[in-house]
């Protein structure tokens, strides 16, 4: 099992980082506020306005750690990363199935058949801790919300064409944050719907933020397992975007992002404080704010988890290293179908 290493998160403004030795060193002002030694750290993810050395970039560039620059919303910005070692038979294979939008569907449908699922097991462990102290319009509203998901997961695996199975995202998605709200239980946050480029609320932000750094993990998934990020089945191409890494996410944002999300509004651990109110409207996290979410997408990551198709347990963090393999696999001819992801 590939050892899950360690990602560097850089929030501070106008941090610098430089190399020393095997450590990669962050300085704020001139002075040293930490550092970490290389041999541990997968990726580097820096927020706002991070400089980096060329010494450093060239280290990690050979060292095989990308360094990845984000806007303080966690919009990608650009990134560092050293040749690229990937089988060009398994990028042709993918290139060739990506093109073949009939051929494409079997794996967008189970991406968005295990999407589905994992936003109804978000609103199933609450209706399954909290329902029974619910006031009966947010259970009804809840309750409503699973049936529409457990349809929408079923309904995906026989869709005839991508347009459909996108329509059928379209729809779990309007049913799982149509009953979001209600499974907020600190009265000092409300959800009113999805916004996002800016996000509008607190709870978007986190959710924009969550989303970024996720979608950095699963683009390091699919490099580590020689796939072409660009090229996906699911998502449209567009130049710049990581298509393969957004439809790779799609399985884990509602177990890894949003239940972090809930997780640190519901148990308080964010508070209005941790949040810049703009004038635009944009609503964003503070530095402090990002820390405190940073430490806890961490510590989930960590948390053992066993993967129902390797039958072994494994830190979370490392599960979409284990589906971009599965991926992988699959596209070389290995397994017959993609086997998504589903939280259980």
């Amino acid at each position: 099992m590939k050892k899950l290493l360690n990602t560097l998160y850089v929030t501070s403004e106008g941090a610098w980082l430089r190399k020393d030795g095997q450590n990669v060193v962050v300085e704020i002002g001139g002075v040293e506020r930490g550092r970490a030694p290389a041999h541990l750290l997968g990726q580097i993810v820096c927020f706002a306005q991070v400089s980096a050395s060329p010494q450093l970039m060239a280290f990690c560039a050979e060292g095989g750690i990308s360094i990845a620059f984000l806007s303080m919303s966690g919009r990608f910005l650009a990134r560092v990363e050293g040749p690229q070692s990937g089988n060009v038979l398994l990028r042709r294979a993918q290139h060739r199935r990506s093109d073949d939008p009939a051929r494409a569907l079997g794996i967008a449908q189970a991406m968005v058949a295990a999407k589905a699922a994992n936003q109804r097991g978000v609103i199933r462990r609450a209706l399954r801790d909290y329902g029974a102290k619910m006031a009966p319009g947010p259970r009804e509203v809840l309750d409503l919300a699973e049936r529409r998901l457990s349809d929408a997961a079923r309904r995906a695996l026989s869709v005839p064409d991508l347009d459909t199975l996108r329509g059928q995202e379209g729809e779990a998605a309007n049913a799982y944050f149509g009953a979001f709200t209600h499974l907020l239980r600190n009265s000092d946050f409300s959800f009113s719907g999805r916004s996002r480029r800016p996000p509008l609320d607190p709870v978007n932000a986190v959710l924009s933020f969550l989303y970024a750094i996720l979608a950095q993990d699963c683009r390091a998934a699919c490099e580590v397992h020689g796939l072409d990020p660009q090229m996906g089945f699911l998502h449209r191409d567009r130049p710049g975007r990581m298509s393969l890494a957004l439809d790779l996410m799609e399985e884990f944002r509602a177990a890894m992002a949003d239940r972090v999300c809930l997780s640190l509004i519901n148990r308080r651990q964010l508070r209005a404080r941790d949040f810049h109110f703009q004038e635009t409207g944009a609503v964003l996290l503070t530095d402090e704010g990002r820390a405190t979410v940073l430490k806890a997408w961490q510590e989930r990551k960590r948390e053992d988890l066993r993967h129902p198709f390797f039958d072994e347990t494994a830190p979370f963090g490392l599960f979409p290293q284990m589906q971009a393999q599965l991926l992988a696999r699959h596209l070389r001819g290995e397994l017959d179908g993609y086997p998504a992801w589903i939280w259980r």
